[in-house]
Formats: C-alpha cells, sequence, structure tokens
C-alpha cells in the first residue's frame, strides 16, 4: 500500500535524498549514500514511491465459431 503505516525507512523514500543512479542517493544529511540506506531524520515522502506494475490478464484469441450465430 502506498499510504501504510508501517513504511521501509530507506533513503530511497526519503524527501531529503535524491537519486543520483540506479544504487546511489544523495542525502542532504549524510552525503553519499546507498539506496537502502537509512538514518534518524527519515521523512517519507510517498511521491518518491514507485508503485509495482499491474499484472497483465491473458487474452484469448476469439476463433470463428465465437461470432456464427
Amino acid at each position: 500500500m502506498l499510504f501504510r503505516k508501517s513504511i521501509d525507512r530507506y533513503c530511497s523514500y526519503c524527501q531529503f535524498a535524491g537519486r543520483i543512479d540506479g544504487e546511489r542517493m544523495i542525502c542532504q544529511h549524510c552525503g553519499i549514500v546507498p539506496d537502502s540506506h537509512h538514518c534518524r531524520r527519515f521523512r517519507y515522502d510517498p511521491l518518491k514511491r514507485v508503485p509495482p506494475r499491474p499484472r497483465t490478464q491473458p487474452v484469448s484469441v476469439p476463433e470463428d465459431t465465437d461470432f456464427s450465430l
């Protein structure tokens, strides 16, 4: 859930951190840290949370018998 009470305290979700590349963040308080780092100044920013992609539904190909009366 996007707004659940128990948020994983990672720098990738903190308002004080910005992404440098795929694995590193730059924090206003700690400097350059890995994205799994956390500190006591963590403040959750819901806009940095990327929701998982929805699962695709299996699509069946219609046959000619589906369109006949």
